[in-house]
């Protein structure tokens, strides 16, 4: 029993064992400096982004100048819209999507809207099914449907061919422009479907006219 005590007391007393080894203090040069100053609060940096706020108006005149200059701001934004509207309409390159954009869509939108289109009634035809279906009377119904189903195979019968006959101008008239035609065939098709008051841009040729 001794000698344990003694063997346990020699194994404790032991220098530069771990259980006499001091623990290990942080090296300050690893520590993040500190900024000096607290973080700021999400709103007080939100009102940094959008700047000072402007003091309340003192006075009815005042209120009523700062409510003016607002709405002329207002106004002004109204009509640059108004502007880039107009001018989108017009068929100006600048001011039109993406879609419309280029000789080649500005070509193919002559083309159709020089024709009468048989697609431009399903708009209509999409409000006569509408109607067709909130009236109670099967006679209405059924002839609703057959005129609905008649309309939209002759719309699909041509769209095919308007589709071919636009994709042969174009590729004619463009034959260095890389177009695929189910992309020229499906555009002339979504702008026949639209009524020709509504379409965007305006058309530019009449109906019946030779598209330069």
């Amino acid at each position: 029993m001794r000698f344990l005590r003694r063997g346990v007391g020699s194994a404790t007393a032991e220098p530069g064992s771990s259980l006499d080894a001091a623990p290990q203090q942080p090296d300050p040069a690893a520590r993040t400096p500190s900024k000096g100053r607290p973080t700021p609060k999400r709103s007080e940096a939100e009102l940094r982004r959008r700047g000072p706020v402007a003091p309340p108006p003192r006075n009815q005149r005042e209120a009523y100048r700062r409510s003016k200059t607002i709405r002329g701001g207002k106004a002004e934004r109204r009509t640059e819209a108004a502007d880039r509207r107009a001018r989108m309409m017009a068929g100006d390159e600048r001011y039109l999507l993406p879609r419309d954009r280029g000789p080649a869509r500005a070509y193919v939108r002559d083309l159709v809207d020089a024709r009468r289109n048989l697609a431009g009634l399903f708009m209509p035809l999409a409000v006569l099914v509408f109607v067709s279906v909130l009236l109670p009377i099967p006679a209405i119904q059924t002839y609703a449907s057959l005129v609905t189903l008649c309309l939209l195979a002759g719309m699909v019968i041509e769209g095919i061919m308007l589709g071919r006959y636009v994709s042969a101008r174009v590729r004619e008239r463009f034959p260095k422009e890389n177009l695929t035609g189910w992309s020229i065939g499906w555009y002339a098709f979504t702008r026949a479907t639209q009524p020709r008051r509504f379409r965007v841009p305006k058309p530019r040729v009449q109906r019946g006219a030779t598209p330069a």
